[in-house]
């Protein structure tokens, strides 16, 4: 077997990368070239691609997303203050090497490979990466526990983070799902969604295949909107995502609000069979109850139409336990080269590891469901 950096994944067959990505659209040959090709992954935005690969004669039996990185934004999991600390005694801990899906905290492979024996073969490719390019750091985001188990295995320190993700145990519809919740729960959702539709709102939900280009350019500025607000800035681009809805439509599910006959929101969502990715919202006027119904109640109404087991509401939000999400572990995995620093992270993960299992058996006390 051979090792190969590449720098583009278009230099990649798209069939063969699918074969070892999945069905996870996140980790699809399409979507990682349309962030390149749009140059929303591109070295001028500290992005660069080094794509880690593992071939057997001329198959492909192994891969890793890896980007060196020269700042830590777009990914999820905060490491601002080993960065800070870095620079009080005078180190560089960028550039840094990151194994992970671009802007998108969604747990999945992150070791692409046919056999498990590939896969300890990525683990000590990219930490030889890693020390032979001379950066600061190894980091891999929102991979499956088995795997960060297994980079475990080869040295590298795991932190815990937690997400809220609904379940679709087979409602036969909303009222099904409102009735196993509890009375208060039940309560404060129908106040919500009756407040939407009071306000005379109306909501579309828009396969990819059917998504026209002005669909997508009011999506773009609710997106706009939504980073304005906030003074953010813009991690994608419109030609991304114009990219994306032609290159596989049957993963996109657009939601758009309109109230008097005019358009006032949207979200984007990601799906396959399994499981539905809430991804990005953007509202031109506030209305109560609009970001919940337009993210949340309009996408599990889609679950429950397409017998979908899970959706992924995105990071953070305490919000979400109140209306069906429960919380779920989610790992990622670090290695510095640095000796004393990486002791100091090591007694840092274990104090905050403990920290979050404290909090994730806090939020299952205030479960939302009847018991």
């Amino acid at each position: 077997m051979s090792i190969k950096i590449i720098e583009s994944i278009a230099d990649i067959s798209e069939t063969q990368w699918n074969a070892l990505a999945g069905s996870n659209p996140f980790l699809s040959h399409a979507f990682l070239r349309a962030l390149q090709e749009s140059g929303c992954t591109t070295l001028r935005t500290g992005w660069e691609a080094q794509f880690l690969t593992v071939w057997q004669n001329s198959l492909l039996v192994g891969a890793m997303p890896i980007y060196r990185k020269h700042h830590s934004f777009g990914e999820f999991v905060f490491d601002w203050a080993w960065a800070e600390a870095y620079q009080q005694h005078g180190l560089n801990y960028y550039p840094k090497l990151l194994c992970a899906i671009p802007f998108t905290p969604i747990t999945g492979a992150r070791l692409l490979a046919i056999t498990p024996e590939v896969r300890t073969q990525l683990i000590r490719s990219v930490l030889q990466m890693a020390q032979e390019l001379g950066v600061s750091s190894l980091h891999c985001l929102f991979p499956d526990e088995n795997q960060a188990l297994e980079m475990q295995q080869e040295g590298m320190m795991l932190r815990r983070g937690v997400q809220f993700h609904w379940q679709n145990p087979g409602y036969a519809d909303f009222d099904a799902y409102l009735s196993s919740l509890r009375q208060d729960k039940r309560k404060k959702i129908k106040h919500e969604r009756r407040k939407v539709k009071e306000a005379g709102i109306s909501f579309e939900r828009i396969r990819g295949e059917s998504i026209s280009e002005a669909q997508w350019d009011f999506f773009f500025q609710c997106y706009t909107h939504t980073h304005s607000q906030y003074n953010s800035p813009l991690s994608l681009n419109l030609n991304f995502f114009k990219r994306i809805g032609a290159a596989m439509p049957e993963n996109i599910l657009l939601i758009i609000a309109s109230c008097s006959g005019k358009q006032i929101a949207s979200a984007l969502n990601l799906f396959n069979r399994d499981v539905l990715y809430g991804r990005s919202w953007g509202a031109l006027e506030y209305h109560p109850g609009l970001h919940f119904e337009t993210c949340y109640y309009q996408a599990i109404e889609f679950c429950i139409e397409h017998k979908i087991a899970t959706f992924e509401g995105g990071a953070q939000g305490e919000h979400k336990l109140a209306r069906g999400f429960l919380p779920v572990t989610t790992w990622s995995a670090h290695w510095l080269a640095h000796p004393q620093f990486s002791r100091a992270v090591e007694d840092f993960l274990k104090r905050e590891t403990g920290n979050i299992i404290q909090y994730v058996d806090e939020l299952n006390d205030s479960n939302p469901f009847k018991r």
